[in-house]
């Protein structure tokens, strides 16, 4: 009997990962495969000063410094832009923090703008350990510098570059406030779109019979998979979420964002669980373009967040919890 049951167990375990090596095989080519992003042309600013700074890996990082000639500064932001953007998109969302007297160091990530390149690494709209390295390079730069080292710090990311901000300052507690616009966690946005694309190939019977935990492994599996064949590492930022429970952070989501879906910023919020965290949700937004539905009211709430959040007199506010999207970010699923 012992021997019958051994038997059975290693057939439901082998039936189990051949199941696993089915969906991985499925699910990379989908995970590898850079979306249609169109991301705008932005034009060249001559009034800004050039910079460059190097990583850890022996790269130089290129961008521009804006800065408050006509008051003192309320601080410094660095801008990250989204993936196959540039530093020159600073002004496209930051010109309410420049108004209001922030200084604003953008840059370009590794492989994109003007940049150096990693040879072998092809960048994909999944935050990397290589994007994270680069915000804390640009944040050592400006520690560097006389003129900023002594300001407030806070990070303002688009899309992937607002991952890359999260999962940076939750490593360096000298930034006291991050805002994102359009950031996602990797493990999130592909359990979302595994689930909205499922039915196409799989029964709602045979998915609800799945447990959410399986389906989980099965694309952490598949991730790992694709960091050894693109030998990069993801960053896993569920883990970086919970270091940034007493940082401000201002999560920007749009109401029509196909892409990520406004519970993506909502899940993250909670997932911070402290008290000073909001989402602020733009309903007739698509992807990153929240600005562009209402600019006059976009810079004023980030500048308002940067001006209290950088404040030696911060008063904390409470997150806005919302109704989260099963499954996202280790909620339940029904």
């Amino acid at each position: 009997m012992g021997w019958v049951i051994l038997g059975v167990c290693a057939g439901v375990l082998l039936a189990d990962l051949l199941v696993r090596a089915l969906a991985v095989s499925a699910i990379l080519p989908v995970f590898e495969r850079r979306p249609p992003f169109a991301v705008e042309p932005a034009e060249p600013d001559p009034d800004v000063e050039p910079v460059a700074f190097a990583t850890s890996h022996g790269l130089t990082l290129r961008g521009s410094l804006s800065r408050s000639l006509d008051r003192p500064s309320r601080g410094i932001v660095i801008f990250c832009p989204e993936m196959a953007g540039c530093h020159w998109q600073a002004p496209s969302y930051c010109q309410g923090l420049r108004r209001a007297g922030f200084d604003v160091l953008a840059f370009d990530f590794r492989n994109q703008g003007q940049s150096d390149s990693l040879a072998g690494y092809e960048p994909l709209h999944w935050v990397t350990e290589y994007e994270v390295a680069d915000v804390r390079a640009a944040i050592e730069y400006v520690r560097s510098r006389d003129d900023l080292g002594g300001l407030p710090l806070g990070l303002f990311g688009i899309s992937r570059g607002g991952g890359a901000a999260l999962a940076a300052a939750a490593r360096n507690g000298e930034v006291e406030a991050v805002a994102c616009e359009g950031a996602f966690t990797t493990d999130a946005l592909t359990l979302v779109y595994l689930y909205r694309w499922a039915e196409l190939y799989v029964p709602n019977q045979i998915m609800r019979l799945i447990p959410h935990w399986h389906i989980s492994g099965t694309l952490a599996l598949a991730r790992r998979v694709s960091q050894w064949r693109r030998a990069c590492r993801y960053t896993v930022l569920e883990c970086e979420l919970l270091k940034l429970r007493d940082r401000a952070v201002l999560f920007i989501a749009g109401g029509r964002d196909t892409y990520v879906p406004p519970a993506v910023s909502e899940a993250m919020c909670r997932r911070i669980g402290g008290r000073r965290q909001r989402v602020w949700l733009v309903e007739e937004a698509r992807h990153n373009l929240a600005r562009r539905v209402d600019p006059d009211e976009y810079d004023r709430r980030l500048a308002a967040f940067f001006h209290e959040a950088l404040s030696a007199a911060c008063v904390p506010e409470p997150h806005v919890v919302r109704r989260v999207t099963p499954g996202v970010l280790g909620d339940p699923v029904a």
